[in-house]
């Protein structure tokens, strides 16, 4: 029988103790505020951002403010959390049976409490016609072991910044050379090297992008019911022994290994790397570094063997705890509609999950005076239908995620063959999967 994780573990007997000592007792909410919010019954629910204020309170404010004007029963409390401490907040509040009503979270963590059966099945919640309002790649990224544990926000897809520049000074022209492939950026590596002495590629390796490129370069990370590690394959080899011949020959900076991915967009805005994909930073190289922004060409992003891209998705999830359960799928159903998510999309260089908003034409048509972050929008979301989650919610992800990491890092430092890290990881990944 698979073993949960200790955070798991805890979840599971935390719930268990207040469930069977709050049984019947109504009179435990956490703050009397609430009723049955069937029907028209009136219902305050509470909402959890992630790191929203104050840049978005005027708009969080008014998608509230519309939906209490539509349901006068229901009102809405807004708590905006810091990012860092989201994950354990909402973990401290699901073990006191206090869980908010509605919260912004990845899937990754959304699908840690999902496998706990702590959040609302949407498949069951939200009508089938309702379903198909969304994005079905940026749907299906939220859904484990055959169920839908929330209803996805906004999403983005990988875009790669160019520095049309340096490819001059390269003698490369940005037009055709642009790389597409990981062999083509090894190519403008080498020539951008060679040419100018500085990076032609600045691949990160930070949290979980080690996984991605493996997985875009065609490696299975683990067998198809996720107990076995399945990336010790000729693809696996090849993602390793690529990012170790670019980093022991000076093709990408140390940065790409040791830093996070704040060292790109540093770099990128200095003037000193050509190709990066960082598009989420484009608004940030606007304001820091505007005769880069100038010359930024945005592109497609880079893949390999599989031709995968990756999308990343922001959730909105509801608690098994609510005691306001159709309340709350009606303000999450609410706020990721087309017209609140176009406007979104509009203050913050996102993508809607709504397929209707992403029929407008500010995500398909470049004006004539088009700058380099209408390129990016126009670019991220034409590339939506063939990206898709390349990280599939997993136990004990962080700890899978770490073993991967320190695996390749002694390739690249030349403390292992690829093969011998690759073995190591597998090892490791092995052991993880098995608890």
């Amino acid at each position: 029988m698979k073993k949960k994780s200790l955070i798991s573990l805890l979840l599971i007997i935390a719930m268990l103790v207040m469930s069977a000592c709050g049984n019947g007792d109504d009179s435990s909410a956490k703050d009397g505020e609430k009723k049955e919010s069937g029907g028209s019954e009136e219902a305050t629910i509470e909402f959890w951002t992630m790191q929203l204020k104050p840049t978005f309170t005027d708009y969080i404010e008014g998608v509230i403010a519309d939906f209490e004007k539509e349901n006068p029963n229901i009102k809405v409390k807004w708590l905006d959390v810091p990012a860092a401490d989201l994950s354990q907040k909402i973990l401290t509040a699901v073990s006191s049976n206090s869980a908010p009503d509605v919260v912004n979270l990845n899937p990754t963590f959304a699908s840690q409490l999902a496998d706990l059966d702590a959040l609302v099945n949407m498949d069951e919640a939200v009508a089938e016609e309702d379903q198909k309002k969304y994005v079905q790649g940026a749907w299906e990224a939220n859904q484990i072991n055959g169920t839908t544990f929330a209803i996805p926000w906004y999403l983005s897809t990988e875009v790669s910044l160019n520095n049309k520049s340096i490819y001059e000074e390269a003698g490369l022209d940005p037009e055709k050379d642009i790389p597409v492939t990981y062999e083509d950026a090894k190519k403008v590596a080498k020539t951008v090297k060679e040419e100018t002495g500085k990076y032609g590629y600045f691949p990160s390796l930070d949290l979980s992008l080690v996984l991605q490129h493996m997985v875009k370069m065609g490696a299975d990370l683990t067998n198809e019911d996720g107990t076995k590690a399945a990336f010790n394959s000729d693809a696996g080899l090849e993602a390793f022994e690529y990012f170790t011949e670019l980093y022991q020959d000076d093709l990408i900076p140390r940065e790409a290994l040791t830093g996070d991915q704040r060292s790109t967009i540093d770099m990128y805005q200095a003037g000193q790397v050509a190709t990066f994909m960082g598009s989420q930073f484009i608004s940030q190289i606007k304001e820091n570094a505007p005769d880069i922004y100038e010359n930024t060409l945005p592109s497609t992003g880079i893949t390999g063997e599989s031709g995968k891209k990756t999308i990343s998705v922001q959730n909105i999830v509801v608690p098994e705890q609510t005691e306001s359960k159709e309340a709350a799928v009606k303000f999450a159903l609410f706020l990721t509609n087309a017209e609140n998510q176009l406007e979104f999309s509009k203050l913050t260089p996102i993508l809607p999950s709504a397929v209707e908003a992403l029929e407008d034409p500010y995500f398909t048509e470049a004006g004539e005076d088009a700058e380099p972050i209408d390129l990016v929008r126009i670019q991220s979301a034409a590339q939506l239908d063939e990206s898709e989650l390349l990280i599939k919610p997993m136990d004990n992800y962080d700890e899978l995620r770490q073993a991967m990491y320190d695996a390749i890092s002694e390739a690249m430092l030349g403390n292992m063959s690829p093969q011998e890290a690759l073995d190591q990881a597998e090892a490791a990944w092995n052991e993880i999967l098995s608890k």
